[in-house]
């Protein structure tokens, strides 16, 4: 048996891509402006996370990873997830909720929350064991 197997069945969680933002994405639009035309979305709070992170703005940070958390809870459900099963970061519409699930991990052990670190850290590995791997490659 491989680590990480679904040993429950549950399906996998496939979020709806989003066509104008991977089109501006592509184009290289600014973090800030991705969250502006679609702050329902994960991938530009992940941006603005990392953004953030990169200039030593910790707090901040967190406070980005944190929408793009919560707009991801928020889009998992609408996709019929329940609280549990895979969320596969192969799947490209998912990435900017397990890379801002991973940025408020980050920033969550540097601003002190252990708790939370331990906690998202066992949702990220639940949601895919190969994503953090693949977010820090």
């Amino acid at each position: 048996m491989n680590l990480g197997e679904n040993l429950l069945g549950i399906p996998a969680t496939l979020l709806p891509e989003n066509p104008d933002l991977v089109s501006r994405y592509d184009a290289g639009d600014e973090a800030e402006d991705l969250a502006r035309a679609f702050p329902a979305e994960s991938l530009p709070w992940a941006l603005m996370a990392d953004d953030a992170w990169a200039e030593g703005r910790e707090v901040e940070s967190y406070a980005f990873a944190r929408v793009g958390y919560h707009r991801g809870l928020d889009a998992l459900r609408k996709s019929g997830w329940r609280g549990q099963g895979p969320v596969p970061y192969s799947h490209e519409p998912n990435r900017g909720f397990l890379r801002s699930l991973y940025a408020l991990r980050r920033a969550a052990a540097a601003i002190g929350e252990v708790d939370e670190v331990a906690r998202i850290g066992t949702f990220l590995n639940d949601s895919d064991p190969k994503a953090v791997g693949a977010i820090e490659g």
